[in-house]
């Protein structure tokens, strides 16, 4: 009997531990799992509402309202700006499809918090679809004259912020540099349709949802 209960005691484990190990297996992998993207334009395209300027480079990041992961991509973004101060005109493109109240999600305020950016709604994904973009983190330089720089995600996998080769490659074109790579995975979550972890129903965001269809300052 005591030999049967050992190698049951056994078998749980090793039944454990191959679940852990599993575990560990899919959540290395969804981290270092980067998302679908399109081809950037490769200049400015003509159809945006952004004012891009004309004396420095501009950037501009597309984000989910709900992606925790790109909390970690705009970190980066304050990185870059804190390097390279006053050499790029930046903006964080906030799509919404939700309908909710997005000035009260976490997401929008930690952009918004960011010192030197332009937070802008985009409530038809009207810029996310003209550049185009699919993927929540998807950042593009542009420069002066309006030529595709770069295009990529700026952080090393899925909520990871820290150094990586998009946020070095852009830090270095600011810089007058020439990085090896122009281009990087993005790491985040779809940027249309449903997030993998929503805003919970009882958050200010939901409960103060707006009409969907109101426009943005600066934006009409």
């Amino acid at each position: 009997m005591k030999a049967l209960i050992g190698s049951q005691n056994v078998l749980a484990f090793l039944l454990w531990l191959a679940a852990v190990t599993w575990g560990s297996v899919a959540l290395a992998r969804y981290e270092s799992a980067g998302g679908p993207d399109r081809v950037a334009p490769t200049h400015w395209p003509g159809g945006s509402k952004m004012a891009r300027s004309g004396d420095a480079p501009t950037l501009v990041i597309f984000i989910h309202p709900e992606c925790p992961c790109t909390r970690a991509s705009l970190g980066e973004l304050e990185r870059i700006l804190a390097r390279c101060p006053g050499r790029v005109r930046a903006f964080v493109v906030v799509v919404d499809e939700t309908g909710f109240a997005m000035e009260a999600t976490p997401i929008w305020r930690a952009a918004a918090a960011v010192h030197g950016v332009n937070v802008l709604l985009d409530p038809k994904d009207m810029e996310a679809r003209i550049f185009p973009a699919t993927t929540s983190g998807r950042t593009l330089l542009y420069s002066a004259a309006g030529r595709l720089l770069f295009a990529g995600g700026i952080t090393a996998a899925r909520g990871h912020a820290g150094d990586n080769e998009g946020s070095a490659a852009v830090s270095d074109l600011l810089r007058g540099g020439k990085p090896e790579r122009l281009t990087t995975p993005v790491f985040g979550c779809p940027l249309f349709g449903p997030c993998p972890f929503p805003i919970p129903n009882d958050h200010p965001a939901r409960v103060n949802s707006p009409d969907k269809t109101r426009t943005p300052e600066g934006q009409g």
